[in-house]
């Protein structure tokens, strides 16, 4: 065990219940067509989101398991990252607040994947 097993199941339940309701309430078959078709990416919008959930759903299963967790890491960046660059960067910063619908919620996650990714990398060392 090597700490993250809390950061790991946080992040989990946030993957799935973001892609979980999204697959019931058809949020991923209208973000790939009112979106993502829209902004240049058609005809593949639908195919590209359900790839976004499903990668999402992987992640969190190997976050739940620690395996893989690098992988499933940098897969999940891309996509944050790629969320902030399309979605989230125009609304600003702020999810709520300050604004919304903003990137803040998206680094934290980032964040919270890198240091999954890497425990301890980068703690201070006090010895």
């Amino acid at each position: 065990m090597n700490g993250t097993l809390l950061l790991r199941l946080a992040v989990a339940l946030i993957l799935l219940t973001h892609s979980i309701f999204g697959i019931f309430n058809n949020g991923i078959n209208d973000f790939g067509n009112l979106y993502l078709n829209q902004i240049g990416f058609a005809p593949f919008g639908v195919v590209i989101a359900w790839s976004i959930k499903l990668s999402h759903v992987v992640a969190a299963v190997l976050l739940i398991l620690n395996k893989y967790i690098k992988l499933a890491g940098f897969v999940t960046i891309f996509v944050l990252i790629m969320g902030i660059i399309l979605v989230h960067f125009q609304e600003g910063w702020f999810v709520v607040g300050g604004g919304r619908n903003g990137a803040e919620y998206n680094f934290l996650l980032i964040i919270v994947l890198v240091a999954i990714m890497y425990p301890g990398r980068f703690a201070k060392d006090t010895n």
